[in-house]
C-alpha cells in the first residue's frame, strides 16, 4: 500500500514508507531510517518528520529509537505511551530505552 500524506514532502514521504516497511516487534534508529531512505546524515529530520507523522498507528513511528535504545519523544502521549506500543510488540523495554539482544 502506498502512503501518500497531503503536503508531506518527497522525503517525509519516503521516511514514512521506509518506516512502514519495519515490521511489529522491531525497532529502528532515527539515523538507519536515515539511510534507508539514501540520506545518511538526515537523522534529524527523520525525527522531524516523525514528530509531524499526523497517522502514528498507521506509520509506526513508536518503533523509531536513537541510537542509545533512548526511547526519544511520542506525540501521541509521550515516551510512556512509545513504551507500552513497543512492549505490546514484544520489544523489551527497560525505563526509557528499547533494549537490543
Amino acid at each position: 500500500m502506498q502512503c501518500s500524506i497531503t503536503g508531506a514532502t518527497a522525503f517525509t514521504r519516503r521516511v514514512y514508507a521506509a518506516l512502514r516497511r519495519v515490521p511489529p516487534g522491531e525497532i529502528v534508529t532515527y539515523g538507519e531510517l536515515a539511510r534507508r531512505v539514501g540520506r545518511p546524515q538526515a537523522s534529524r529530520a527523520v525525527g522531524r518528520a516523525m514528530a509531524t507523522n499526523p497517522v502514528p498507528l498507521i506509520i509506526p513511528c513508536h518503533r523509531v529509537v536513537q541510537s542509545t535504545g533512548a526511547l526519544g519523544g511520542f506525540g501521541m502521549g509521550g515516551p510512556s505511551v512509545k513504551a507500552h506500543l513497543l512492549r505490546i510488540e514484544g520489544v523489551r523495554v527497560a525505563g526509557r530505552r528499547a533494549l537490543t539482544d
